[in-house]
């Protein structure tokens, strides 16, 4: 995602066209609206596993990754 959180600060996000920032803050906008009503429903959610999280990534972007390739 083309976009970074701050402590302290706004959010920042990016993109090669202006539309595609505006984009990048849609699309963070909502993920955090997902978080909160996450936390909402089940305040005891937690956060996710790290070996769920590198999974998700590294099937994208580790050594073998096979998500979104072409060929």
């Amino acid at each position: 995602m083309k976009a970074v959180l701050v402590a302290n600060h706004g959010p920042f996000v990016w993109g090669k066209t202006p539309a595609d920032a505006v984009y990048s803050s849609v699309m963070l906008e909502e993920v955090a609206r997902i978080g909160y009503l996450t936390v909402m429903i089940n305040p005891d959610a937690g956060n996710i596993k790290r070996s769920l999280l590198d999974k998700h990534y590294l099937r994208k972007h580790g050594k073998g990754a096979y998500y979104g390739q072409t060929d």
